[in-house]
């Protein structure tokens, strides 16, 4: 469904993302790991038409889209839910939600997208005229996916969902997206919980200094001693 193919990207002439490659079946839900600084979050820019690759390419089901703008990604079924949520505090729930539902094939299922979230996320039904800055960090990252949703995805990009999270929280966002993924919806999810992720997602690769340096089955990962002392302190 998604494949990235030596893709090179990077800030004002600075290359972050050397030589890139990753794919993401139709039904697959896949983690891309690392630490901090290593170009996770570059990725899902350029994937997301939000930064322009400078080589190699992106195709969406078999369509090239490194040169697509962000609004006909959207469009094509490829939804982000950005790291740090960035709501608009000031308004209710359930506005920030129909926010996400301008995409022309999700118009006219508003009334049932909007159903589906409050079924997968119940505590927003009960806050959806909240403004969504009163808030718990848990529940605002609801919204987040939420309104990602609401723009009916083919594949879910998640950029840090557990940042900031307790660790019960961080379990009941994971849970939604096992439940997402069996629908089936393709998820793509960057991580720096990489015991969770690892957990919920079938296969993973592992970013460093802006190249893949790992690629394989999440449970194989699970056993690699360098990354079980590198990122599990195992």
């Amino acid at each position: 469904m998604l494949e990235l193919k030596g893709l090179v990207a990077g800030y004002g002439g600075v290359r972050i993302l050397h030589d890139v490659s990753l794919t993401v079946g139709a039904t697959e839900m896949v983690a891309l790991l690392g630490s901090n600084g290593v170009g996770k979050s570059t990725v899902m820019k350029t994937i997301s038409g939000l930064l322009r690759s400078t080589e190699g390419s992106i195709k969406f089901e078999g369509r090239e889209i490194s040169r697509a703008s962000p609004e006909d990604i959207v469009e094509a079924g490829l939804v982000l839910v950005p790291e740090g949520r960035r709501l608009f505090n000031g308004m209710s729930v359930q506005d920030n939600l129909l926010i996400g539902n301008t995409v022309r094939h999700a118009l006219p299922r508003r009334k049932e997208l909007l159903d589906k979230v409050f079924e997968l996320f119940p505590v927003l039904a009960l806050r959806r005229l909240q403004a969504a800055g009163t808030l718990s960090g848990g529940e605002q990252q609801m919204v987040a996916i939420g309104r990602a949703l609401m723009a009916a995805p083919k594949l879910l990009m998640l950029d840090e969902p557990s940042l900031g999270l307790a660790p019960a929280l961080t379990h009941q966002v994971f849970e939604a997206l096992r439940v997402l993924n069996k629908e089936p919806l393709a998820i793509l999810v960057v991580e720096q919980n990489v015991s969770i992720a690892l957990a919920a997602c079938e296969r993973g690769y592992v970013l460093e200094d802006g190249s893949i340096t790992v690629s394989d089955t999440a449970e194989a990962m699970r056993k690699d001693d360098g990354i079980r002392k590198a990122y599990l302190g195992m």
